[in-house]
């Protein structure tokens, strides 16, 4: 245990879980949805804690401040609502109840106008965030490890051609999971990986994998955050 899960991370209050986790929920999910792609439109539905007590503890300025790519240190977070507007970000808060959920979780659809995504998020405590689920395929993906999520058609070969590149750059996979519907349906992949990630893996994986939808290169949830 390091003294960073002892008293938590630099941050704007009051609470690591519920504010600073929150924020990097936020940007978590916007680092799925691409820092540079323009986002129109948030729906947050809150679960469990976060639904009890969002606006006590900062959590939906925090979470609002994610999207907007602000980090846990920012000044602007108990602002962000006003920040969101001005940058013409439209959202809104919702609760649910769904058996099982984490305590302190929330589903974010996120859109353009044109494209969805949806994403749920979990804090975990001491301002860390797992990554649950992306629309609708369930997956445990922690905040602080690199990874990379390919969402893909059902198909053999796939996984040969992706571990075959890891090979190839030295790459060693931590943890695998797969999902898959039905077969020759929608499937996912997610590697997390040891060390270092190449910034052109997920472009090199595009390249290889025809049968990719959506292929996620996760090397830090807070990389193209705003200073």
């Amino acid at each position: 245990m390091s003294l960073l899960d002892i008293v938590g991370p630099v941050m704007i209050g009051p609470s690591s879980s519920h504010t600073a986790g929150a924020v990097r929920i936020g940007m978590l999910a916007r680092r799925l949805w691409g820092w540079e792609r323009p986002l129109h439109a948030a729906k947050l539905f809150l679960r469990g804690s976060f639904a009890a007590t969002y606006w006590g503890h900062g959590t939906d300025c925090g979470l609002v401040a994610g999207l907007l790519r602000m980090r846990p240190d920012d000044l602007r977070i108990p602002r962000s609502f006003e920040v969101a507007r001005a940058e013409g970000l439209d959202f809104s808060f919702d609760t649910e109840e769904i058996d099982g959920a984490h305590p302190n979780s929330v589903r974010v659809v996120m859109s353009d106008g044109a494209e969805q995504c949806e994403v749920v998020g979990a804090s975990i405590g001491g301002g860390a965030v797992e990554l649950r689920a992306v629309d609708g395929f369930p997956m445990v993906v922690p905040f602080d490890q690199p990874a990379l999520i390919v969402m893909h058609r059902d198909q053999p070969g796939v996984v040969s051609a992706i571990t075959g590149e890891f090979f190839r750059r030295g790459l060693n996979v931590a943890r695998m999971e797969m999902e898959r519907r039905v077969r020759g349906g929608m499937a996912v992949f997610v590697f997390v990986l040891d060390g270092a990630v190449p910034a052109d893996l997920d472009e090199r994986i595009r390249t290889i994998v025809p049968a990719c939808r959506r292929v996620i290169l996760l090397k830090s949830a807070e990389e193209g955050a705003s200073a």
